[in-house]
């Protein structure tokens, strides 16, 4: 009987936090995004690879190996949107939506380490440039602008709710760039001869995924330290609770990242004249309105100088 109480309970809790949180169940519809994205992009680098090696191009297989870090950072965000959509435990209140925020760190870290990788070998050819067979580079890496181009606008309309799908899209449209600029050098080198351009595309596709990949990694760091999340600022939401009806003054607000695409909030709100859940309610409505914050906890005192935590040097 206490087992068959246990579930019931289970289940309304379910239920309640599935129509609390009917916003954070963004991720899941990329799901298919992140596998068709990441079912072209491991045949992509195959491809990439036996004929980078054939032509002996050099632009071709640094693309193949960022390439290959692409299908990891599709794979990792993946499976942290499908953590994160996993119900909280006993032990996990917040269930694995932290696991996003890891995911999109260790993504940022994968890209500068490739950009290391690719700007390594493109300084040792360019002392000793070697010959690209040139057609089978035009063509692969016009199929390349196909399929990156194609794999980032499948993630273009998420890519400002969320790290993870901002991550996937850098790094495809990094991509279809640099696959544009392996075309292009390419076709130039059969006309001029000029073999130290392959290496040079090279270099200048390491920066561009270098500078994408600082980004993300400054941005996911920043959700790793408890953060306030970038394009929320302190001071409104501050303004904005100080300004709510019968409040004289906010303390220990903290704004801080659950998951790459939800964002919690809690603070003490000091109002004499108390308060009901109707004025609860309409905050956190408010605040999840104006701000995107969902997860809004908020303490409500009746006097200011009881509460340890007012002094803003207390954390």
């Amino acid at each position: 009987m206490a087992h068959d109480h246990a579930h019931h309970s289970h289940s309304h809790a379910h239920d309640h936090s599935h129509g609390h949180a009917g916003h954070s169940h963004a991720p899941a519809s990329f799901g298919w995004a992140f596998a068709i994205g990441a079912a072209l992009n491991t045949a992509f680098v195959i491809a990439e690879l036996i004929f980078g090696y054939a032509a002996n191009s050099l632009a071709l297989i640094s693309d193949a190996v960022h390439n290959l870090s692409d299908v990891f950072a599709l794979l990792l965000a993946w499976g942290a949107a499908w953590l994160a959509q996993k119900q909280p435990t006993q032990r996990h209140t917040y269930g694995y939506r932290r696991a996003s925020i890891l995911a999109a760190l260790f993504n940022a870290g994968l890209l500068l380490v490739a950009v290391g990788g690719i700007a390594v070998e493109a300084v040792n050819r360019l002392y000793s440039p070697a010959l690209v067979a040139g057609w089978t580079v035009v063509v692969v890496a016009a199929l390349g602008v196909a399929v990156n181009g194609g794999t980032a606008l499948l993630f273009m309309r998420g890519r400002h709710g969320d790290l993870n799908v901002r991550g996937a899209y850098l790094h495809m449209a990094a991509d279809t760039g640099v696959s544009l600029g392996v075309v292009v050098a390419a076709l130039i080198i059969m006309v001029t001869g000029w073999l130290w351009l392959d290496p040079a595309i090279s270099l200048a596709i390491a920066a561009v995924v270098f500078w994408s990949g600082w980004g993300l990694a400054r941005d996911s760091v920043n959700l790793a330290l408890d953060g306030v999340p970038r394009g929320i600022e302190l001071a409104k939401v501050k303004d904005y609770l100080g300004g709510l009806d019968g409040v004289i003054e906010v303390h220990d607000l903290h704004i801080w990242a659950m998951s790459t695409n939800e964002t919690a909030l809690t603070a003490h709100l000091v109002r004499p004249g108390g308060s009901d859940d109707t004025f609860l309610h309409g905050v956190c409505e408010e605040l999840a309105h104006r701000f995107n914050i969902h997860h809004a906890t908020l303490q409500i005192e009746a006097a200011t100088d009881v509460c340890k935590l007012a002094p803003a040097e207390r954390v």
